[in-house]
């Protein structure tokens, strides 16, 4: 099954728009794990365990592998969700943005190594930057379009003076992304949370595209606004997977930390379906 057929498949068998970031920080483990880095396979299992029935997907984040020498925790990691949660597409959050042959290894990495069924991307350096991961048919790539940091507007917000209408950068990527990148259909695009409005700039210039939605949760973007702004699969258009990492991985630092998670996790849900279901 492609990328954009299971996701598609994981949104109506859950129920849900939801995707639940595997950021595992030593430092915030409960109590009786806590700073214990060989438990980070563990950690991010048991939260899987406890939400895969509630997600439509998952979304580790590399770095937080990779800082404590975790990368083969990350592989079992990937390979548990691939036995437990078939169904649940998982998204490697990367933001690889190279070209050429180093490009070839990251999606290597990405796809061969870790089997992740997506990956997110810098496209800074433009269509080449992309090419290698568009090689895997099956597979998905979310490129960084309008993203939740206060920073992103140092580029993404400014104007270009060369293209007609003088669209600003994040615009024009979103145009390019939804029509003259797009031959495969496996792009997706990256929009925060915490900018509604541009959610709904990007929806209507890349009207197809998913839409991976960070920044809900504990970075304070509202689950409700950013479906409204950005789903439009009961108009034909795309969907969106809204992310919440450190409000469902952290919400209790007891030994009840996964039931703690799993009940954030649905109430983040919910209050995403009456839009889902309009």
């Amino acid at each position: 099954m492609k990328f954009m057929q299971q996701l598609q498949a994981a949104e109506r068998l859950n129920d849900s728009l939801l995707c639940v970031g595997l950021d595992p920080d030593p430092a915030k483990f409960p109590t009786h794990w806590k700073g214990d880095a060989s438990r980070i396979y563990d950690f991010c299992a048991a939260i899987v365990d406890a939400t895969k029935d509630l997600v439509s997907a998952f979304k580790p984040q590399i770095a937080y592998f990779a800082a404590h020498r975790a990368e083969d925790q990350l592989e079992q990691l990937m390979a548990h969700i691939k036995r437990t949660a078939p169904q649940v597409p998982v998204i490697l959050d990367a933001k690889r943005g190279d070209i050429g042959a180093t490009a070839e290894q990251y999606a290597r990495e990405a796809f061969e190594r870790y089997q992740a069924d997506a990956v997110t991307l810098s496209p800074f350096m433009g269509r080449d930057s992309i090419e290698p991961y568009l090689r895997y048919p099956d597979k998905g790539a979310f490129l960084l379009c309008r993203t939740s940091n206060p920073g992103g507007d140092d580029w993404q917000m400014q104007r270009l003076a060369d293209v007609p209408g003088q669209p600003r950068l994040f615009e024009h990527l979103a145009a390019l992304a939804g029509r003259d990148w797009n031959l495969n259909g496996q792009l997706g695009l990256v929009v925060g949370a915490t900018y509604p409005k541009e959610i709904e700039r990007v929806r209507t210039l890349a009207p197809d595209l998913p839409l991976l939605i960070p920044g809900v949760g504990a970075q304070g973007g509202d689950a409700q606004a950013t479906v409204a702004a950005g789903w439009r699969v009961a108009k034909g258009g795309g969907t969106v997977i809204v992310n919440s990492s450190r409000a469902v991985l952290y919400a209790s630092s007891g030994e009840d930390f996964a039931a703690a998670a799993r009940r954030v996790a649905q109430e983040t849900r919910d209050a995403l379906r009456p839009r889902l279901r309009n």
